[in-house]
């Protein structure tokens, strides 16, 4: 894996290979609830929204749509003091968050969809439903966009990190990457930010010799993160 790949993997970091029954427990079976994950969620939209959509320009990033074994992978790091956060901190004692519901909001908010645009509607159709059109339009997110070269930032992503995070920046679930279209541009800066300042750390398995985004400059990036604000068009 080049460089780059490992830049944009590293935004949202993952530790591939984790899925929800060893983020619960490998020793338990596990068995999806939807209702308790539902009911943790209204928890977390606080801040991130009911919908997973987040808000206020980037400071609370987006959630739904993201692999189920990725979020629950942050909450551990959350929880272990691994990822500082203290807004986060309240929410995830052990106690108040156990192994069972963190696999169980992690998966409820992975299978949130949200729409880019609405479909075309008749108001004049019998069948129209306004408090349904309305229940949509809550449902709805797009970035907006960001300052760059979106034609040298699609060319930079294309060959650098599609690969891994898909042709249209959608991640892949299988692996857990989490997407980086249909992200705040502001909060993937607020990230490089902390990673160059080694807030956080992308490999847990070798912390000394994390040095991502080295070799790329803000103008490469913002480049790129233009393309990818532009994805959701």
């Amino acid at each position: 894996m080049n460089s780059l790949i490992k830049a944009l993997t590293g935004l949202l970091p993952l530790l591939s290979g984790l899925t929800l029954s060893s983020a619960y427990a490998a020793d338990e079976p596990y068995e999806y609830d939807p209702e308790l994950g539902e009911e943790i969620n209204e928890v977390c939209a606080g801040c991130h929204g009911e919908y997973g959509q987040g808000g206020k320009e980037g400071e609370y990033p987006r959630l739904a749509g993201l692999p189920d074994a990725f979020i629950a992978t942050q909450l551990h790091l959350f929880r272990d003091r691994k990822r500082p956060n203290m807004a986060m901190v309240e929410y995830v004692d052990e106690r108040q968050m156990p192994d069972k519901e963190i696999a169980d909001v992690a998966r409820y908010i992975s299978g949130i969809k949200l729409k880019t645009k609405l479909p075309p509607a008749d108001e004049n159709d019998p069948d129209f439903d306004a408090y349904a059109r309305l229940l949509e339009s809550r449902q709805l997110m797009q970035i907006p966009l960001a300052q760059g070269d979106v034609q040298k930032g699609e060319k930079l992503y294309q060959k650098e990190c599609a690969s891994c995070h898909g042709k249209q920046g959608d991640g892949d679930h299988k692996k857990a990457v989490p997407m980086v279209a249909g992200q705040y541009t502001n909060y993937l800066w607020r990230q490089v930010e902390k990673y160059r300042n080694k807030v956080r750390i992308h490999d847990p398995e070798d912390p000394e010799d994390d040095e991502l985004l080295s070799d790329f400059t803000d103008a490469e990036l913002g480049d790129m993160f233009a393309y990818l604000s532009t994805l959701d068009d």
